[in-house]
């Protein structure tokens, strides 16, 4: 609910909130420009001796303006006809025109009705309100996405489009919030929704009849800062029954022009001080810096236009449209999902339709949208979850766990979970597990035990699919038929042969990068956007499960690049190794940024084996910027498998790589790169005491070694390979 809350004003309003950020963005500027070129008002300074002065220069004078910003202006007759400057209060003299900003008056009407009057008026309000809306269900919305508010500004993940709409929301909300409640008001205000509250002080019914008593005699002003004033009027002249009318900050009063003697005073209500901060917040009238500061979280408005239609575009382009999806509220079975590439959404989709065709009401959302208090109807739950790298929840499940514990009482709904997942990876179902485990531990009734699909088997799906249907007693055949991802045409332009002796074939293979059309620049989709350490997934013949391989270049190395070696029987890799160039494959991008390396200055401790060198030597070749970089590589053979080797030299000699170790594990005595890491092992705390992070590529058994190796070395300081995860100081990439 919450989603289509935020996502639809979003989209038919998106002109309009652009209109209003954009000429808001502009407008705050004025007030900062004025606060800055306005002549300063010395210490002290009060406003008779103000008023003196430019009575001196101006013995017409009829009235004394100044503004928030601290601008005075004056305002006179001379022999009839009317002048007005803007003041310099050390000297009372005129100094720049009082004439009205021409880009101001039409940047004000246009932010305020686009030139239609009351018509526009309603329409800007009405903008306002969608920007207001909009706010409010961004910030639950990335407050669930993040894990709850305690989590507000946790590290994100995802395609960039998202990650920078979020990014801009965290900062711009608060400054948006404010800026629409503030211009609902003034428009309620400006149609007289809201009660003047304003209060002026009684006529003066006794005055003395006189005139002339000197303006730096007054009492009053005397006692009246600069800073504080707002407005002085002089009475007509010759009408003796008129008096000075003093407006401050404090309220408003009555001064007789012959004794100069206060004879009326009102101050300022609640009400009006309250009408005047709401102004001051919105117009920055009074508060130029936070007036700027609202400004420019505004100009965030069309940057999270944009990324918010590329977000819904992507989002129905990963999903599939799922027909006769029943509202939460309605539905007897609650199917909830949790991926990361979006592959799970479709077992989803295939289970959604079988169920409706068995004659069950069925809903299908994210895990993030868990909310069993709105499953009036419910009978069932079951939740699709698939895993992100080592244990973690998927991005559409963000902050399940979170909602799971906190949901008091458990309802009288069963639960099933089935996990996704790979099981040549450690983690394998891990997110699943902590689910099954978490609902256990709540209470749910278990309407199936946990079950997994590996390497996203229909086989599997259709066997769990008739397990299911056993305990609803219904007849329930899945036939899922995975959806193949868009994929581009990889020319194959160079290729380097490694582990001849081993007759394992290996290779860096080198492809052309693809051409990217315009849309796919603007949107990050295909091959426009990625780093090393991203992945390609290939499609062998003869399998609709797509293998992936870790990046070993950037887009801006101009090719794309990876490390293979030939595995027994296996499909994608035996056809990349067998590709010559001019040769061709079929391949879509995925990002992983889980495993960048990011652009900081903190020192990187690579450690890979065999091909896990790929994302690795690509971190390496984008360190133009220096820095350290240290890297633990092994290999079986020297001759033979030193991924690589000829590029070493020189990216240590152009400062792009720190330090090489490497490990050889087939030579006379066996080395592998754990024990490469016990023989640096003073260096490598130094390191870690001080901050560097750690990034490990290649196979499980390998990278359980390293493990290992760090605790050993870590001990004796306190710090364990399981602290460094938690801080995102230790990331691995393992097959």
């Amino acid at each position: 609910m919450i989603r289509i809350l935020h996502r639809w004003p979003g989209l038919l309003a998106l002109a309009l909130v652009t209109i209003l950020s954009l000429s808001g963005a502009a407008l705050s500027v004025f007030p900062a420009v004025e606060r800055i070129t306005a002549p300063q008002v010395e210490t002290g300074l009060t406003v008779a001796t103000l008023a003196d002065r430019i009575q001196v220069v101006y013995p017409g004078v009829e009235q004394i303006r100044r503004s928030p910003s601290g601008r005075i202006t004056a305002y006179w007759f001379d022999q009839g006809a009317p002048g007005a400057a803007v003041i310099d209060p050390a000297t009372g003299a005129g100094v720049a025109s009082a004439d009205p900003n021409q880009a101001l008056r039409w940047l004000t009407n246009f932010h305020r009705s686009l030139f239609l009057g009351d018509g526009g008026r309603i329409a800007m309000a009405a903008g306002a309100a969608a920007m207001l809306v909009l706010s409010l269900s961004g910030a639950m919305l990335v407050a669930r996405r993040a894990g709850g508010w305690r989590h507000w500004f946790a590290s994100l993940r995802g395609p960039f489009a998202g990650r920078l709409h979020v990014e801009i929301a965290r900062i711009a909300v608060i400054g948006l919030v404010l800026s629409s409640t503030t211009a609902l008001w003034m428009t309620a205000s400006t149609f007289d929704l809201l009660p003047d509250g304003s209060v002026l002080p009684a006529d003066p019914t006794e005055v003395s009849g006189e005139i002339g008593f000197a303006l730096d005699q007054m009492a009053t002003l005397l006692q009246a800062p600069v800073a504080e004033l707002r407005e002085l009027s002089f009475p007509y002249p010759g009408d003796a029954t008129d008096v000075f009318t003093l407006k401050t900050d404090r309220g408003t009063g009555y001064l007789d022009q012959g004794t100069g003697a206060l004879v009326a005073w009102a101050d300022l209500t609640g009400w009006e001080r309250v009408s005047e901060t709401i102004y001051m917040l919105h117009t920055g009238q009074g508060a130029a810096t936070l007036g700027l500061v609202l400004g420019m979280m505004a100009l965030g408005v069309p940057a999270m236009g944009v990324t918010g239609v590329l977000i819904w575009l992507a989002g129905r382009r990963g999903r599939p449209r799922i027909r006769g999806n029943q509202p939460a509220g309605r539905a007897e079975t609650i199917i909830l999902v949790g991926s990361e590439g979006g592959s799970t959404w479709g077992f989803a989709a295939t289970l959604h339709a079988a169920l409706t065709a068995a004659g069950q009401g069925v809903h299908v959302g994210p895990m993030s949208g868990f909310a069993p208090e709105r499953y009036a109807r419910a009978e069932r739950i079951i939740l699709l979850a698939a895993t992100y790298g080592d244990g973690a929840a998927p991005s559409s499940a963000k902050g399940f766990l979170d909602r799971l514990n906190a949901s008091a009482p458990v309802p009288d709904i069963q639960m099933a979970v089935l996990g996704f997942g790979d099981r040549s990876f450690p983690a394998y179902c891990a997110f699943a597990n902590a689910v099954a485990a978490a609902a256990q531990a709540k209470g749910w009734a278990e309407l199936m035990p946990l079950d997994t699909i590996d390497r996203q088997s229909p086989q599997d799906f259709a066997r769990w699919g008739r397990a299911l249907g056993e305990a609803l007693s219904i007849s329930l055949e899945l036939f899922h038929q995975p959806v193949s991802p868009r994929t581009e045409t990889l020319n194959l332009v160079s290729r380097r042969n490694y582990g001849a002796e081993m007759q394992a074939g290996a290779a860096i293979l080198r492809f052309a990068l693809p051409r990217a059309t315009p849309w796919q620049r603007l949107t990050g989709t295909g091959f426009a956007r990625f780093q090393a350490g991203d992945l390609i997934g290939v499609l062998p013949q003869g399998s609709p499960v797509p293998r992936l391989y870790s990046l070993a270049s950037g887009r801006r190395d101009g090719f794309v690049e990876i490390v293979v070696r030939k595995h027994p029987g296996g499909l994608a890799s035996g056809q990349l190794t067998a590709l010559e160039p001019g040769d061709t494959v079929r391949a879509f991008l995925r990002r992983n940024p889980g495993f960048h390396a990011g652009r900081g200055r903190t020192p990187l401790i690579l450690i890979g084996a065999g091909t896990g060198i790929g994302p690795l030597a690509g971190f390496i070749r984008g360190n133009a910027r220096h820095r350290p970089v240290h890297l633990f590589f092994g290999m079986r053979h020297a001759d033979s498998d030193f991924f690589y080797g000829e590029e070493m030299a020189g990216w240590q000699a152009e400062g792009r790589l720190t330090r090489l170790v490497t490990a050889v594990s087939r030579g006379t005595l066996p080395h592998y790169v754990q024990d490469a890491l016990r023989g640096e092992a003073t260096e490598v705390a130094r390191l870690l005491r001080n901050g560097a992070r750690v990034m490990v590529c290649g196979g499980r058994d390998m990278a359980m070694g390293v493990t290992d190796a760090l605790a050993e070395i870590l001990s004796p300081f306190g710090l364990t390979p399981a602290v460094l995860k938690a801080e995102g100081r230790y990331v691995e990439d393992v097959y």
